[in-house]
């Protein structure tokens, strides 16, 4: 028997709703619901289709905000009463997917299939899932939509029996309906590192912390481990020939970028990551390498012994659960257009300043600062841009050394070199940064958002914007705050 009733149209859904909060037990039963599907094609076109459709028996997360104003995300998932027509949850996120589609594979036509998940309270009555997008005005349209019935026989009740997985309670502060529930999942780690696992949990737990605003608000919080060991230690580096067999299949390279961190198995991360009731998933990778990733609302990597550890821990959390935006626009990214020009982004810390007397955090500016604030911009661009090149003839020789098999004291003196070079240039930075004008000062400071021209972050540095162990800006801690708050009451 198939699970979805034939696609149709309900005049009432098409009407406009604002994001009124509804009684849970109106609509809901105390459940979760897991539709997986598959997201299909290229830069000009996509495609969904559902794969199956899941029942656990806890739902464990807000019962009061069950819908999203964040208005965020390159998507929006939205599920609508059938009967009624109202809007009952609704949910930004961005996907594998989408920045697939700013590739220039994509570009070139060429197709990828992704798999993607929703995760919803489980309903009563029959709703209409529907998924909208983004056009190049940023303005949300429907471009898929079906109707699913609970009762229909073929939702598969989960399991989460695996006697190979372990869960490990890092920190738990309350009831997870009425806090921030994230769960690490633990990436290339063998039966014999358990316990380096284990550590790596506590020693990232006590990092979120230290950090505001998440030490401020450390009452909001659950942190728990997952763990299912790999069969072999680290992951995959494909510029390096070297591939890993991991319970994940996560891989540098991500998109063509060597740092970028991800993993389109999405199926085996969301049937790890439900051994706890979650808000936010952290995928943590056992390596030493520099890398990591951010997906809003999906997930994100970092690798638990990189030199940088603390800053890619903290700043890819800012991506996914957040939707903070890049500020840096100096390294090289496998995205084409991002942002297009003219175009205000959505995400709360970067702007296009199209309405320069507005900014969308002019209630956080500093008293009498210049918009657009002047800054020390072209002796900054001149001095990155030397070491982006040099940055990336060093990369380029460490894979190969290991791709053509050299010596494993040959590739850690490489490697040593590279992280020397990696932490002068960034105090450097550091340094230049501090010294500037308006140091410290809520403005709108252009090169944000991967481009150097027409695009402006809030203050002259982040931890959205460079490396190294410093403060969100006033904008991004803002930001934060408010989705700590949604997800805690």
């Amino acid at each position: 028997m198939k699970i979805l009733f034939s696609i149709f149209f309900v005049c009432l859904l098409s009407v406009a709703h604002n994001a009124k909060q509804y009684n849970f037990s109106d609509y809901f039963k105390d459940a979760a619901m897991r539709i997986d599907y598959f997201h299909i094609g290229n830069a000009a076109e996509e495609f969904f289709t559902i794969d199956k459709v899941y029942k656990y028996s806890v739902w464990g997360r807000s019962k009061i905000n069950l819908i999203d104003d964040f208005n965020n995300g390159r998507y929006y998932l939205k599920i609508y009463d059938v009967d009624s027509g109202e809007l009952i949850y609704s949910k930004g996120f961005d996907s594998y997917f989408g920045e697939y589609q700013t590739s220039l594979p994509a570009i070139q036509g060429i197709r990828k299939t992704f798999h993607e998940s929703a995760i919803i309270p489980f309903p009563i009555k029959p709703v209409k899932f529907v998924i909208e997008k983004r056009n190049l005005d940023k303005e949300l349209n429907e471009i898929y939509s079906t109707v699913i019935n609970p009762a229909e026989v073929s939702i598969i009740s989960a399991k989460t029996n695996d006697e190979n997985v372990e869960v490990f309670e890092s920190y738990k502060s309350g009831d997870p309906g009425k806090r921030v529930d994230i769960v690490i999942l633990g990436e290339g780690y063998t039966n014999k590192e358990k316990n380096k696992f284990k550590s790596d949990i506590e020693r990232f737990t006590e990092i979120f912390f230290s950090q505001e605003p998440y030490k401020s608000y450390k009452e909001s919080f659950n942190i728990y481990g997952v763990l299912k060991p790999s069969a072999e230690s680290g992951v995959d580096e494909p510029r390096a020939n070297s591939f890993k067999e991991t319970t994940l299949n996560a891989t540098f390279n991500s998109l063509g970028s060597e740092r970028y961190l991800l993993t389109e198995d999405n199926k085996t991360m969301r049937d790890l990551a439900a051994y706890i009731t979650y808000d936010a998933i952290y995928i943590m990778v056992n390596h030493s390498r520099y890398g990591g990733g951010g997906i809003y609302n999906l997930y994100c990597t970092f690798t638990s012994d990189a030199q940088y550890y603390k800053y890619l821990f903290i700043h890819e959390f800012g991506h996914s659960f957040t939707g903070l935006a890049d500020e840096y626009y100096t390294s090289s990214t496998s995205y084409n257009e991002f942002y297009p020009s003219g175009v205000e982004p959505v995400e709360p810390n970067i702007t296009a300043l199209l309405d320069p007397p507005n900014v969308k955090w002019s209630h956080l500016l500093s008293k009498g600062i210049e918009i657009p604030t002047p800054w020390e911009k072209s002796e900054f661009d001149a001095m990155d841009s030397i070491w982006q090149l040099e940055r990336a003839k060093l990369n380029d020789n460490i894979a190969r050394l290991k791709r053509d098999g050299e010596s494993k004291e040959t590739i850690s003196r490489a490697e040593k070199e590279y992280a020397k070079k990696d932490k002068n240039h960034s105090e450097k930075i550091d340094s230049y940064l501090r010294a500037g004008k308006f140091w410290n000062k809520v403005g709108a400071y252009e090169g944000a958002g991967y481009s150097s021209k027409g695009l402006y972050r809030p203050m002259p540095d982040c931890i959205m914007f460079s490396k190294g162990d410093k403060p969100f800006c006033k904008v991004c801690e803002e930001a934060i705050i408010k989705v700590i708050k949604f997800y805690s009451e």
